[in-house]
């Protein structure tokens, strides 16, 4: 991770095809590096999971609706899919100096699924507060985070007890990594275990998305 930092710090002063292009044989060794790293990762996590796929992140961007036009990413990232329908929830890895970390969950859940967790709390959040409110998840990620309505969906009590949790768009955790514990022997097994912390978010998540409100299952 020493080589990805040092040229993810020089891409981010010299964010240009020219400078890239120039440095693309150096790119592509780091990317082989990353993922031999990534893919031992998967072979771990597998064995407590059943994952569906490995995604590595182009470091191209799509600029064509944005503000910002610098053409590369300043990360590298990976993603691992569980596998559905019975099996909610994708893991992520980001690498970027000052700014990496191990995360997961429901980044983007379609309407019919947001809906659901949303009327699972509604309902009740005996559950979820039980897990966040363990040990080791506050340890690793504190709280759930996400982008969230301004004030309550349609249908929804503004007033309700569960209001913040009803409001998120994105259900997501994260544990962020200083540069030194990247790059530390440790990484590759503190990433694991961050990343099986997720499990019981992930386990109950799907129970609720794979059944209806009165428990019944729908696959």
């Amino acid at each position: 991770m020493k080589k990805a930092f040092e040229f993810l710090k020089n891409l981010k002063k010299n964010n240009n095809r020219e400078w890239f292009a120039q440095h693309k044989p150096e790119y592509d060794l780091i990317v082989k590096e990353n993922k031999v790293f990534f893919d031992q990762i998967y072979t771990d996590l597998q064995e407590h999971d059943n994952l569906k796929g490995i995604h590595m992140y182009r470091i191209y961007r799509d600029v064509r609706f944005s503000k910002d036009q610098t053409p590369y990413k300043n990360n590298f990232g990976v993603g691992y899919s569980r596998s559905k329908p019975m099996l909610r929830g994708g893991y992520y890895i980001q690498i970027e100096p000052n700014n990496s970390f191990v995360g997961g969950g429901f980044w983007g859940p379609d309407t019919k699924d947001l809906l659901r967790i949303r009327k699972e709390f509604e309902l009740s959040t005996t559950v979820i507060e039980k897990i966040t409110s363990d040990e080791t998840f506050r340890k690793y990620f504190g709280n759930i985070e996400g982008e969230a309505v301004k004030t309550a969906p349609r249908g929804f009590d503004k007033n309700h007890p569960a209001i913040d949790l009803i409001r998120k768009k994105q259900y997501v955790v994260m544990r962020k990594f200083t540069d030194k514990e990247v790059i530390s022997a440790s990484f590759q097994k503190e990433a694991v275990l961050t990343l099986l912390a997720m499990r019981p978010f992930f386990d109950y998540m799907s129970e609720v998305l794979t059944t209806n409100l009165n428990g019944e299952p729908l696959f």
